[in-house]
């Protein structure tokens, strides 16, 4: 962010509290209402699901080996091959909003097809791991699922798209290597890391099933011990400094960003009234979508804020 906007942001802030009318009836309940969402997320949401997302993530992007994925994104690569892989990419190497833009410049220039790319950069903020993850928690899995389905097939569309307008400038540059920069490969069997993986889902999965809090407590205990098992008696120390790292970086990058996005939510559903939502996306019409499509297109939600807005709006009566 450059120091410019900075100032703008600070000074908005300052007038928003200084001119802020805060005995008005509205303007309490608005601020009570995004403490209690921040208050319900951090009870419901934050350990049981975030946590784990987070060092899900942290996992796939030391060990997963990121150059055998981007080296098939290449433009000499099969139609039916790049796109699918670019397509579930942003996945697999856990982005997030604030750095798919300088990874999609990245496979560009080094050769990767403009259509795979824009496939890569479309979908990589929408099915990271987390996004998914907090979708399935917070607004059912059959949501979840649905994101990535129509993410994946969209991208696919808004890839070909682009290759087809801008096939000129779709060059093949053969002489840069995509591994170049690229992480190598750690020294770990690949059945240790998919043990490490599953155990990390599998907690996740545990802290969101209705079961006997003694026995969920005991599974995740147990899993807990084989995780720390598998770190202290298989993995190196640079490696488990590395995870940690990754870990902490998307957590400051995102966690900050979605408690501003929740209290945001919060206040949303005290001062947008109900009927003007259920009137303009209450139902499933081509245009309640466009209205929504075009609502979207011009903000900007940090990775994982769209989730609890969408919730509360969802809660307004948005089909």
């Amino acid at each position: 962010m450059k120091e410019w906007q900075k100032f703008a942001l600070l000074a908005v802030a300052f007038l928003i509290f200084y001119l802020a009318p805060i005995d008005a009836p509205v303007v309490l309940q608005s601020i009570g209402a995004g403490l209690a969402l921040l208050h319900e997320y951090a009870r419901l949401h934050v350990l049981t699901c975030l946590v784990p997302a987070f060092f899900i993530a942290g996992t796939i992007a030391v060990y997963v080996k990121k150059d055998a994925v981007i080296r098939l994104l290449g433009p000499d690569t099969k139609k039916y091959i790049a796109y699918p892989i670019a397509s579930v990419s942003g996945g697999i190497l856990a982005v997030c909003s604030c750095t798919i833009l300088p990874l999609f410049t990245g496979i560009y220039k080094r050769g990767a097809g403009i259509g795979p790319a824009v496939a890569f950069l479309f979908t990589g903020p929408a099915i990271n791991v987390t996004a998914i993850l907090l979708t399935g928690g917070v607004l059912g899995w059959d949501f979840a699922i649905g994101r990535l389905v129509a993410a994946m097939v969209i991208s696919v569309v808004a890839g070909l798209i682009m290759a087809f307008l801008f096939r000129d400038h779709d060059r093949k540059n053969t002489e840069g290597e995509f591994a170049a920069g690229m992480s190598g490969d750690v020294p770990y069997s690949n059945t240790t890391i998919l043990l490490f993986f599953l155990l990390q889902l599998a907690v996740l999965v545990v802290f969101g099933l209705s079961i006997d809090p003694t026995l969920k407590a005991v599974l995740i205990i147990l899993m807990i011990a084989l995780i720390l098992g598998i770190v202290f008696f298989k993995f190196s120390k640079e490696h488990n400094l590395e995870w940690l790292r990754e870990t902490w970086d998307l957590t400051k990058k995102i966690l900050p960003y979605l408690f501003v996005g929740v209290f945001i939510a919060g206040i949303i559903e005290v001062v947008v009234p109900q009927e003007v939502v259920t009137r303009l996306v209450g139902e499933n019409t081509i245009l309640s979508n466009a209205i929504a499509s075009t609502f979207g297109a011009f903000m900007y939600f940090a990775t994982l804020t769209e989730v609890p807005i969408i919730q509360k709006l969802m809660g307004l009566g948005m089909g």
